[in-house]
């Protein structure tokens, strides 16, 4: 008898069991408690506070320097958590540090690197704007002035945003307050000696560059 062989399904492999791409952490941000903006995973063995100000030329060639490696390398693959805090010194920081958090914590790192990436250009208006007489006295409306005159507005619209909704952000008393209270910490609790400042698992690291945080920091995942 003439034996029939039969074609042997192929198995689909279940999709539970296949193996799960790595997870990238760059994706997660969400909102600390103070009201900081934490990127990765909220387990890594290390965890890193950036305290920055947004007037401070040395903290945007940080962030130019150090915001690709930290996420490529530390963030991405769950080592190493990142949390911005604001160190604000002045008005204008305080403007762009309400702006940073249009949209949520969503659009945060993408408006934080902006606004340092075009300081140059919009802190030159400040400086024309800070001569003026004419400046509001309210603190609200102050603020909203000098976003719409000094090119901040302007950077924001390019990103999506209404000037409707970077009032809103402007006038947000939650942001204002979780601002001032990451300001007090920084200066006055955990004592940085200036922007930016760093600390890592809550020790103080004392210098202010890419180089002197990376040494601070375990070898990246290969």
């Amino acid at each position: 008898m003439k034996k029939l062989f039969l074609p042997i399904a192929v198995l689909a492999v279940p999709a539970a069991l296949a193996a799960a791409p790595a997870a990238n952490w760059v994706s997660r941000v969400v909102l600390s408690p103070i009201g900081g903006h934490a990127m990765g995973n909220p387990n890594a063995s290390t965890k890193v506070v950036e305290y920055v100000s947004y007037t401070c030329s040395h903290c945007a060639h940080f962030v130019g320097e150090a915001s690709a490696p930290l996420k490529n390398d530390y963030v991405k693959g769950g080592t190493v958590n990142v949390e911005v805090r604001n160190a604000v010194r002045d008005k204008y920081d305080l403007t762009s540090a309400l702006l940073a958090r249009c949209g949520g914590p969503a659009r945060f790192m993408g408006n934080h690197e902006a606004l340092f990436a075009n300081q140059s250009a919009w802190i030159e208006q400040v400086e024309a704007y800070d001569s003026r007489t004419d400046k509001p006295t309210d603190q609200n409306a102050a603020m909203k002035d000098i976003g719409q005159k000094t090119g901040l507005y302007a950077l924001m619209n390019k990103r999506g945003f209404t000037n409707a909704q970077l009032d809103a952000c402007i006038a947000n008393p939650m942001s204002m307050k979780q601002i001032l209270a990451m300001t007090d910490e920084a200066w006055n609790k955990v004592k940085i000696g200036g922007t930016p400042g760093f600390t890592v698992n809550g020790t103080l690291v004392k210098g202010s560059t890419w180089d002197i945080l990376k040494a601070a920091l375990p070898a990246p995942a290969r």
